[in-house]
């Protein structure tokens, strides 16, 4: 392969080669010889000039190119077409941006994308609409003259807008219409006739969708034959000519020159005598109105002919006489509306600027020059509005409103409290966490009032409150917590030990007085200092008092006299000088007093009794003497060794063992000095001069004052005595400092403005009185005997009534003469002479105030109600017609709904003489009715309400929102039920005719909440530990849960959920608990000598637990309140000495191992010889020492802090501020607590803090604003108005505060009242007078309808009378073009005419509902042919029908459906819409083959059809799935397998759905290759031949496969020679191998 490697290197450098060479020929010339150099552009820079406009000029680069890219001479360039480098253009300006402006043409119809790409539809399926694209032209114009401009200039200010957009081309909707109605009855009774049946159009034909097909069906019919000749003529009447009028008097005297001798003068004609009442009454009646009611009356007239059935016309002498119609009438000459040119716009309502503020509004108007008559068109709008602005540079700003606020409360805590807390008997001292409320309201906040409310110090410069409606953004908190010191008791340690008998006061001892103090101290320091605090110092009154005095600190040891070894001695007395409050002082200061006298003392010999030392004096029984009560002290002492018989000191007796003194001797005589409470801050007159400089200079009026207090001397449980008796050195103070309150004055706002007088007119029009209010509120309270604020706040006055009730109403003047066709026109009718037949008359109409006042028609036209009528059509009564007077009124009735009311009416003049006008049946004179029955039937309606408590408790100001505390929200309400009166015939009536004020009212109780309810606190329970740190527990139980939304409990227990435990660390002292033990007993000699009376033996002696106290261990208590470690010994074994040995004292206490502790370090303790051996006896060791041992007998210490307690609150506070403490412990390096003092002897570092502020949640109870007022009622009328009223959360629940209570929304029904509508009657049918057919009138009533507005079919609607709807506007259904008559046609015998207009259709939504595609909605109605005479069918005219949009239109599918015929086997199939209409059209037009094979039974399923073998098969793309029973059931869709061609891109798709089967794969959009449709199932559901096959192969194919593949993976055996090769290999490695696994 190397050599073609070789070559093809060689080949391609040839290539290149040739490619160099024609490249260089072709840079000189092309195949025609001609340059390759061309002149290349650079874009136009910008336009240049000095001044805006088409002045400018822009330049570009012109350079010579070759055709390769690199730029040349421009000498080899063709000069004669080198392009400019400079041309003219426009400059643009800045303010050109005002003259040019883009112009957007439409959008031109949507045009599909596949059309458009590749030029010809391609075929598809529509479902829901094809994409599409439209286009639309946008230039650059000359705003003035519209005058194209280059794109350049718009393009300078504003991007181009977009020449096309998407959009979607609908799919074809085709017309579909409804099922036909029933066949009719036969055009004729007898003979040859037409039957007809009609469909309405359901939905239009859309978006190029097929038309719709005919609506009329039509059949032939013959009843029998005719007995006689059929009508074959018919009087038909055309419609009446356009109203005229008639010919001036001047152009008809000129006709009547022309027939001269014509008439005869004299007396005047008719027409004459018409023409002189007529200008009378003109003249009468236009000083009443104005031009724009001229109403002229012309005339009209119309043919009148006969017709044959086949529609031609005949001789009018062909039909049946009869009487004549009318063919000449009255009419009033049409008149269209004339309005004249708008007028100014009106200053715009808005007359500020604020682009934050809604905009306002400006208005125009124009007059009616010329109402409407007769059938000329409506007025147009005369008045319109539109937004504004203000314009110009005098426009002010708008006012701003803010939100202001007054001073807060005080801090009060009981509105905190729940229930449980409010029960208590005693509130006061409450403290800690509060809540403070304070006023909120409106003002118009300005450049001079920007200040805060609070920076006010008079209160005319506060601002005044406006209504609160007008301040928009976030409403300032109404409330807050706050926080209400709690004072601090003081806390005080126990008495201290009475002191020595010291003076009054040591600086001067001549005072003969002394007391003996004793003093506490102040372990907590209490709110207003330690004055606060109850004594510190009681004195007690004593004799020989001193101020300094040696104290005994111990006895030396006892040394014989004369320096015997043994015998009678002396122990001198260690002594220092303390003064009274014992401390060590000189010992100097004590030279005025001897020290004590050595204390003689007894030296044991050899074989004297020895007795042990005394023990310290116990504590005095009693703290003073009294006559009854002494105190007595008493010590003890025990033998540790008898005597030897003779010759020895004998022991004394037990009696002499033990010593009781007298102690605290002086008289219990305990005096104190006790003080009173501090009285009230007065100003100190010193500082008086001072205060008034201050208070003049602007500050505040608060000063320095002075409280005193009384301070007497008090004898305990005796009372007052005098103050000699107690020591003047500790007496308190009686006067200290204090601060003034600062006087606060009454700041007010200013009166609001007046409310505005409201326009109040009563039905008739009369002023009504009314009220207008002013308020003003405290922005700040007085306080400390500041200003006082004015006891009105409110004000208010009668409001000055209205001159003129506002409103309009339409008064209508007296009808004028009838007028009839002018006498020339109808001088040749029958009967002309008599001046009389039907008319018409006209009346004025004028606008009018309320009370009368003439005003311009545009007032009432305003209200929108209608205007009168102009005009009426009269009858002027013939000779020989029969004249009546008016009807009376109905006479009373004599009793309700039983008795007649009669009216009558009588003949007048000739009419009385006439026979025809006495026939009563024809002229009835008098009328009867029944009376009205006023019995009326009152009956509940509707829902009761939700239950209302009464109106009242917090009211709410317009100017200004508070909050007080809780609202009252439960307790007894009412609720309401709507009362609806009918009368006798099921009419709605006014509620007030069955007596009732429209409601049933019943009691209800809405449940007051109830708090969760515990206990009170238990006793704190003992501190766990005796010694440090420990903790105590308190709890409380649950007694009740809350309910109805009272306030929740605390979190409970979680295991009993009933209880609240509080634990807070405490502080046991140590030494609080000690062990007393009593001396030693008697020796009780075990093995007893009788004669010696020594050996081995026991001591016992009671061990007590005891309460110490300063002055020592005072009772006794349980043993488990020491601890048992430190217990002494009860009892000891031991050897009693015997004569002649030595005797030891007890052993002194170990000395203390240093720290840290070591085993290589010991202690000592030591003992003293009390009595020396006799000769050749030696005493034992007086030292023992033992090595230290860590948690033996040496101890390390540190200090233990423990957990934080709960935040812990004053007894009185409910919340807010508390501290959370933690104690600090000693601990033994074994882990047990010790006393304090072992630690701070250590002087180990304390770096914790033992105390943190904390915050207890308040239980802030929900706070809701005051209901609004009641809303109007949901509807003016009915049965199911209702009322609303609501309220919002002003402050929301926090912590276990009570939750908001619901509902925050409440309703009532309103009072029902009857709901009146006009109504259209039915339309008659068509009226052609006494003819047969032709152009006639239908006419219909206007009434008034009364129902209960429910609409449903309990709406019991009945006629009542129109005085109960002469205050609605006159309309129906909301059209104010009221039609009462209308021109109709009566069709002529065997005419062919179009039906009535249909129903309009329900609205339906053009739409795919499985693609969510939508083109709006439809409705439409349409009319259908009716037939007569088979002949006449050609002469039909056109089915019609129209559609306008509508909303809200149903999507509906339409689907096959089929049944069979009743015996029969072949299938009815039609199309059903989605709602089960049966309709025709709409469905696919997939619609089932039928044909003549005999397929049993039919093939139903979609896309399957019946084959020639007469078995159902699947079109193709389709298999066949079979029932059990081995019949078609369903068609499947087969996949389609694709097998990709080379030039296709997606051979990676393997498999796809099949679009659409039918169509070949070369008019499938963007698919390359073919497309195999395989069948595996043939007609009989069984797998085909073909497939067995290709199964076989492919199983042959994958053994092949899997063969291939192993021999490829097989391991290929080797050579004998190559594996000893490899294995010579292999053995150096394994002979280095030395077993090692780590290798």
């Amino acid at each position: 392969m190397g050599w073609r490697r070789d070559s093809w290197h060689l080949l391609v450098s040839l290539l290149l080669l040739l490619g160099c060479v024609f490249r260089r020929d072709l840079a000189q010339t092309d195949d025609g010889g001609k340059s390759v150099y061309f002149w290349e552009t650079g874009p136009w820079g910008r336009c240049m000039g000095s001044d805006c406009g088409p002045g400018g000029s822009q330049s570009r680069a012109v350079w010579c190119a070759h055709v390769e890219g690199w730029t040349t001479l421009h000498t080899n360039c063709d000069q004669s077409l080198r392009p400019s480098n400079q041309r003219n253009c426009f400059r643009v300006c800045d303010w050109h941006k005002d003259l040019y402006d883009w112009r957007l043409g439409p959008w031109n119809p949507c045009v599909s994308v596949s059309s458009r790409t590749s030029g010809a539809p391609r075929p598809f399926i529509c479902s829901g609409g094809e994409e599409g694209i439209q286009t639309r032209e946008v230039d650059c114009t000359l705003k003035s003259d519209d005058s194209p401009a280059e794109d350049a200039i718009c393009e300078y200010f504003e991007t181009k807008p977009r020449l096309e957009q998407a959009c979607l081309i609908p799919c074809p909707q085709d017309c579909i219409v409804s099922d036909y109605s029933p066949w009719t009855s036969c055009s004729k009774t007898c003979g040859t006739g037409l039957r007809n049946r009609v469909r309405s159009v359901l939905v239009p034909p859309l978006f190029g969708g097929s038309i719709c097909p005919n609506l009329t069906e039509f059949q032939s019919c013959k009843l029998g034959p005719c007995a006689g000749p059929e009508g074959m003529y018919s009087l038909r009447v055309g419609a009446w000519t356009p109203c005229v009028l008639p010919q001036t008097r001047t152009a008809r005297q000129a006709k009547r020159r022309k027939g001269k001798g014509q008439g005869s003068g004299g007396a005047k004609d008719l027409e004459t005598k018409e023409l002189i009442q007529k200008k009378r009454t003109r003249n009468r009646l236009n000083r009443q109105e104005s031009s724009s009611w001229d109403v002229q009356v012309g005339y009209q007239t119309r043919d009148v002919n006969c017709v044959h059935r086949n529609s031609s016309s005949v001789p009018r002498n062909l039909c049946t006489p009869r009487e004549a119609p009318l063919i000449i009438q009255s009419c009033v000459l049409p008149r269209d509306c004339q309005v004249g040119d708008w007028s100014d716009w009106s200053p715009c309502s808005k007359t500020c600027s604020d682009s934050k503020l809604p905009g306002g509004w400006r208005e125009r108007r124009r007059q009616v020059l010329q109402f409407p008559t007769g059938e000329g068109t409506e007025c147009p709008t005369i008045s319109e509005r539109e937004p504004c602005e203000p314009q110009g540079d005098a426009v002010m700003p708008c006012a701003i409103y803010a939100w202001r606020t007054t001073e807060w409360s005080d801090c009060r805590v009981d509105l905190l409290l729940g229930q449980q807390d409010r029960r208590r008997a005693n509130l006061t001292g409450l403290c800690g966490g509060g809540l403070q409320t304070r006023e909120i309201y409106c003002v118009q906040a300005n450049a001079e009032l920007l200040k805060y409310v609070s920076d006010f110090q008079e209160k005319d410069k506060a601002a005044r409150p406006v209504e609160n409606s007008l301040c928009g953004g976030p409403v300032p908190d109404r409330s807050q917590l706050c926080q209400l010191s709690c004072p601090v008791e003081c806390q005080v340690s126990p008495w201290g030990a009475w002191g020595p008998c010291t003076f009054e006061s040591c600086a001067d001892p001549s005072a003969k007085k002394g007391f003996k103090l004793r003093r506490r101290r102040i372990t907590n320091e209490p709110t207003g200092g330690p004055s606060n605090c109850p004594h510190l110092v009681e004195a007690l009154p004593c004799d020989q008092p001193s101020c300094y005095d040696w104290q005994l600190v111990g006895l030396e040891r006892c040394v014989p006299v004369e320096q015997k070894p043994c015998g009678p001695g002396t122990q001198l007395a260690r002594v220092r000088c303390i003064d009274s409050n014992g401390k060590p002082v000189d010992e100097s200061l004590c030279s005025s007093t001897p020290p004590p006298d050595p204390v003689a003392c007894q030296v044991p010999c050899s074989r004297d009794c020895v007795l042990s030392d005394w023990t310290p004096w116990s504590t005095c029984s009693q703290t003073c003497s009294s006559k009854t009560v002494e105190g007595k002290q008493m010590r003890t002492r025990s033998i540790l060794a008898y005597n030897a018989g003779e010759g020895g000191a004998m022991c004394p007796n037990i009696s002499s063992l033990q010593e009781v003194r007298n102690c605290n001797e002086h008289a219990c005589t305990v005096y104190h000095w006790q003080t009173g409470p501090w009285g009230p801050c007065t100003e100190d007159p010193s500082s008086a001069s001072l205060n008034a400089t201050s208070a003049g200079a602007g500050f505040e009026t608060c000063s320095k004052g002075l409280q005193t207090r009384k301070v007497m001397c008090v004898r305990v449980n005796v009372g007052q005595v005098p103050p000699k008796k107690c020591p003047d050195a500790p007496r308190p103070s009686t006067v200290r400092p204090c601060q003034l309150p600062c006087k606060k004055d009454c700041i007010m706002t200013p009166f609001s403005d007046w409310t505005s007088c409201p326009d109040t007119c009563d039905a008739a029009g009369n002023a009504v009185k009314t009220k207008q209010y002013r308020k003003r509120l405290v922005i700040q309270a007085p306080s400390n005997g500041g200003q006082e604020c004015p006891e009105v706040l409110e004000e208010e006055r009668e409001c000055q009534p209205p001159q003129t009730c506002p409103g309009f109403r339409w008064k209508s003047h007296k009808w004028r003469k009838c007028q009839l066709v002018p006498w020339f026109l109808r001088q040749d009718r029958p009967g002309a002479q008599e001046n009389c037949g039907p008319g018409l008359q006209t009346r004025a109409v004028s606008c009018r105030q309320l009370d009368g006042t003439q005003v311009d028609v545009s007032e009432c036209l305003q209200l929108g109600r209608s205007m009168p009528a102009l005009t009426q059509r009269c009858q002027l009564p013939c000779q020989d017609d029969c004249q009546l007077s008016n009807w009376s009124k109905f006479s009373s009735c004599s009793a309700d709904c039983v008795g007649v009311r009669t009216r009558k009416r009588a003949l007048i003049g000739r009419s009385k003489k006439k026979d025809k006008c006495k026939n009563t049946q024809m002229y009835p004179l008098s009328e009867t009715q029944y009376c009205p029955c006023d019995k009326y039937n009152a009956q509940p309606v509707g829902n009761w309400s939700d239950c209302i408590l009464p109106e009242g408790g917090r009211a709410e100001s317009v100017l200004g929102l508070k909050v007080t505390g809780d609202v009252k929200e439960c307790g007894q309400g009412y609720r309401y039920q709507a009362m609806v009166c009918y009368d006798q015939d099921g009419r709605l009536v006014e509620t007030a005719r069955c007596n009732s004020h429209g409601y049933i009212e019943e009691a209800c109780i809405i449940p007051c909440p109830s708090d969760c309810k515990l206990s009170e606190w238990s006793n704190w329970s003992r501190c766990s530990k005796s010694c440090g740190s420990g903790v105590k527990v308190r709890s409380k139980w649950l007694r009740e849960k809350p309910y109805n939304g009272g306030r929740p409990c605390p979190k409970l227990d979680h295991v009993n959920q009933a209880q609240v435990y509080e634990v807070v660390p405490c502080q046991s002292d140590c030494n609080q608990y000690v062990w007393v033990a009593e001396p030693w007993s008697v020796w009780k000699v075990s093995n007893v000598d009788l004669k010696e009376n020594c050996g081995e033996g026991v001591q016992t002696r009671k061990v007590r637990c005891m309460l110490n106290t300063i002055d020592g261990p005072s009772e006794a208590v349980e043993d488990y309140l020491c601890d048992p470690e430190e217990m002494p010994l009860g009892a000891r074994e031991s050897r009693l000495p015997c004569p002649e040995d030595c005797v030891l004292n007890d052993w002194g206490p170990w000395t203390r191992c240093s720290l840290p502790c070591a085993r290589s370090k010991g202690r000592i303790r030591t003992a003293y010889t009390l009595r020396s051996p006799s000769a050749g006896r030696m005493c034992p060791d007086t030292a023992e020492e033992e090595p230290c041992g860590l948690n033996l007998n040496c101890f390390n210490y540190f200090y233990n802090i423990t957990d934080w307690s709960t935040c812990q609150l004053s007894p009185s506070a409910v919340c807010g501020q508390g501290i959370k403490t933690r104690m600090l412990d000693c601990v033994r390096s074994d882990g047990k607590s010790v006393d304090i003092k072992f630690c701070e002897e250590l002087k180990l570092e304390k770096k914790w803090q033992m105390n943190i502020s904390c915050v207890v949640e308040c239980p802030v109870n929900c706070q809701l604003s005051e209901w609004s007022p009641w809303s109007e009622c949901s509807q003016t009328c009915g049965l199911d108005g209702k009322m609303w009223r609501q309220r919002s959360v002003v402050q929301a629940s926090q912590g276990d505060g009570r939750p908001c209570s619901s509902p925050m929304v409440q309703w009532k029904p309103c009072p029902v009242r009857p709901c009146y509508r006009w109504q259209y009657s039915a339309w008659s049918e068509c009226r052609v007078e006494s003819v047969v057919c032709g152009h006639g009138t239908r006419y219909r009533n206007l009434t008034c309808f009364v129902s209960d507005g429910s609409g449903g079919e309990r709406d019991s609607s009945g006629q009542v009378d129109e005085e109960l709807c002469s205050g609605l506007e006159l309309s129906v259904d909301g059209d104010k073009q009221i039609r009462l008559k209308e021109a109709c046609m009566l069709p002529c015998p065997g005419e062919c005419y179009l039906m009535e207009w249909s129903d309009w259709s329900s609205c339906v939504s053009i739409c795919v509902k499985d693609a969510g595609v939508d083109f709006g909605s439809v409705r439409v109605r349409s009319r259908a042919v009716l037939a007569q005479e088979p002949e006449n069918l050609q002469l039909c005219p056109d089915q019609v029908w129209e559609s306008q949009p509508c909303t809200e239109g149903e999507c509906f599918e339409y689907k096959w459906q089929s049944s069979f015929w009743p015996n029969s086997s072949r299938p009815f199939i039609w199309c059903q819409r989605s709602d089960g209409l049966n309709v025709t059209g709409g469905c696919l037009p997939a619609t089932p083959v039928m044909d003549d094979s005999t397929c049993n039974p039919p093939c139903f399923p979609p896309t399957s059809y019946c084959s020639e073998a007469g078995m159902c098969m699947c079109e193709e793309g389709y298999t066949e799935v079979l029932s059990t029973g081995g019949f078609l059931d369903q068609c499947a869709p087969i996949p389609v397998l694709e097998i990709p061609t080379a030039g296709d891109k997606k051979g990676d798709v393997k498999t796809s759905r099949a679009i659409n089967p039918t169509l070949t794969t070369t008019t499938q959009p963007g698919r390359s290759g073919r497309t195999w449709y395989l069948q595996p199932y043939g007609p009989d559901g069984k797998l085909k031949i073909w497939v067995y096959g290709v199964a076989a192969g492919a199983f042959v194919l994958l053994i092949f496969i899997v063969s291939m593949i192993y021999l490829a993976c097989k391991k290929p055996k080797r050579p004998e020679r190559a594996r000893q090769q490899q294995n010579n290999r292999l053995k150096p490695l394994t002979l280095a191998y030395d077993g090692d696994t780590d290798m």
